[in-house]
This record gives C-alpha cells, structure tokens and sequence, in this order.
C-alpha cells in the first residue's frame, strides 16, 4: 500500500496524512508534482482518470481517489480511535458536518483560488469577478461556523473527528490563498488553536 500525496499547501493529501497520524498508521508517501503538473499525465491518469490527488495504491493495484473515501477505507482496517464516530448518530453527524464544510466553507475557497490566484492563471479563463465576490462568501461561511462552534471544543462535539480535519485543511488552504479568517469569529479561532496544536496538524 502506498499514497500518491503531494505536499503542503494542497489540502487533500493532507487530510489523508493529518487521518494517518491521528491513527498512528505509516503509509509509504509517493509525491507527485502538482506544479509539474504530473498529476495530469497520461500515466498517473491510469490511477485516477480525473488526474487529482491523492490516490491510495493498494496492494493488488487497486486504486481509491477521494480523500473522504480514502480514509474511511483505512478507518475500516484501523478503527480505533473512530475517527468518523462510534455510533449510527455519530457517524451521520460526522458525515453532515463534512458535507456541510466542504459545500459551505470550501467551495468559495475553490473559487478564490481558481479565479484570482496568480498560480491558477496559466490553467484556463479566470473570470476575477467571480472569485473576488467568493471572498465575502468564504467570510460568511466563517461567521456562520463561528456561530456553530460557540461551546464545542470540536466540529462534532467533544470528539476531535474527520470533520476537524476537513474543517482545519480548509482553513489553512484558505490561508494560503490569501483568505484569512475574520476578526469576529473568537470560536472559530479558539477552535482552530486547538486542532492545530495537536502532533497531527503538522502532517
């Protein structure tokens, strides 16, 4: 087994090894040159036919995309600790709040970053407008999490769970964009101190 990664700041491989430390598991890491574009290659296309990263190898060659999916792969070899929660409550609670951050905070992080960074220009048409527009989007979304996260220590509740991993990879992308998390949002701030403290973050 090993995993196609490519390092800070993509978010998604990220997500994968902030999920391994957590679980005290080693994967052997293959980098792959996102700035090279090598993610985009005929070859590394044979893995995953939409060219993103990361892609888990297994043993047999079979080939798992999609960060989420790769880590409840390896959550059903390595449950403990449960990272997508014990019970049927939690696991659904787990699973809203990974949708809800990924709908809500991190798709006007996308469109920031394909739409007015320097980095993404050579890729395709960016339409500046839009993505400026997405800034105060992504600063609502904060506010609204903000709002969510006044009296929880996590995402979830007491548990650190996936959600906090998808919530602090999100965070930190944005930060690298160039979006930075609004003044009034103490909870959030607090939040992201804690997650960021633990050994894992540094994945």
């Amino acid at each position: 087994m090993k995993l196609y990664n490519a390092p800070i700041p993509a978010p998604n491989p990220r997500r994968v090894r902030i999920f391994l430390a957590e679980k005290g598991v080693s994967v052997p890491l293959e980098d792959v040159s996102i700035r090279d574009r090598a993610h985009k290659s005929p070859e590394f296309r044979q893995k995953n036919s939409l060219g993103q990263l990361p892609v888990l190898e297994l043993d047999d060659g079979t080939h798992l995309s999609e960060s989420v999916a790769i880590c409840r792969y390896l959550e059903e070899l390595h449950p403990a600790p449960p990272l997508f929660g014990s019970s049927a409550l939690e696991r659904a609670h787990v699973d809203m709040w990974i949708r809800r951050i990924e709908l809500t905070v991190m798709t006007p992080v996308g469109a920031v970053w394909v739409h007015t960074h320097p980095y993404t220009a050579r890729l395709g048409t960016q339409y500046k407008d839009y993505g400026e527009s997405n800034r105060e989007r992504y600063a609502k979304a904060l506010q609204w999490l903000d709002r969510e996260l006044e009296g929880r220590e996590f995402v979830t509740g007491s548990r650190y769970t996936m959600a906090d991993v998808i919530g602090l990879t999100t965070v930190d992308f944005a930060k690298f964009v160039g979006l930075d998390m609004p003044a009034d949002t103490p909870h959030l701030h607090a939040w992201h101190a804690r997650v960021s403290a633990r050994p894992s973050a540094a994945a």
